[in-house]
C-alpha cells in the first residue's frame, strides 16, 4: 500500500449510524499532536479492517505527547498490528500512525502479532514479535 505524503494521521475506528448519517470519531490524540485542526476540512480514506487494523492499539502517554515530526513509537513500546506486506529482505512490514513504517522479522503477510519496538529511527522502526495471534 502506498502512503501519500499528505497523510496527516492514521487511526482505526468504527463507523456509527446516528440520525440518518454515519460518523467516524477522530481520537483526541490526533488533535493534540497538532496534525489536525478543529473546524478544518480534511479528506478521509476508509480502508477495510484487514488493511490497517490499528483499532486496538493504545498509544502510550509518551506517544501521545510526541510532536508530528517525531516518530509515533518508542523503544520498548508494544503494539498489536497486522503485517501488511513483506519487504525485499523477507521481513514483515506494518504501518502505525501517520503511515509510519515498522519492520518485523519472522512474520507473514496478514499475520496478526503483538510486537515490541526495539529500535526507532526518524523514518522507520524495528520490532520483534512478543506474541502471535491466531490466523483467521
Amino acid at each position: 500500500m502506498e502512503i501519500p505524503t499528505q497523510l496527516r494521521c492514521l487511526f482505526g475506528g468504527a463507523v456509527e449510524q446516528q440520525d440518518g448519517t454515519y460518523l467516524i470519531e477522530v481520537p483526541e490524540r490526533e488533535i493534540d499532536l497538532g496534525e489536525l485542526q478543529k473546524g478544518e476540512t480534511y479528506r478521509v480514506a476508509v480502508l477495510g479492517a484487514s488493511a490497517t487494523d490499528d483499532a486496538d492499539q493504545t498509544p502510550s502517554d509518551a506517544t501521545r505527547k510526541r510532536t508530528p515530526s517525531t516518530p509515533p513509537v518508542a523503544e520498548g513500546e508494544q503494539r498489536t498490528v497486522e503485517i501488511e506486506d513483506i519487504g525485499d529482505q523477507g521481513d514483515g512490514i506494518t504501518r502505525v500512525e501517520r503511515g509510519f513504517v515498522v519492520i518485523v522479522p519472522d512474520t507473514e503477510r496478514g499475520e496478526r502479532v503483538t510486537v515490541e519496538i526495539t529500535e526507532v529511527a526518524k523514518n522507520v522502526a524495528f520490532a520483534e514479535v512478543a506474541d502471535r495471534k491466531n490466523h483467521d
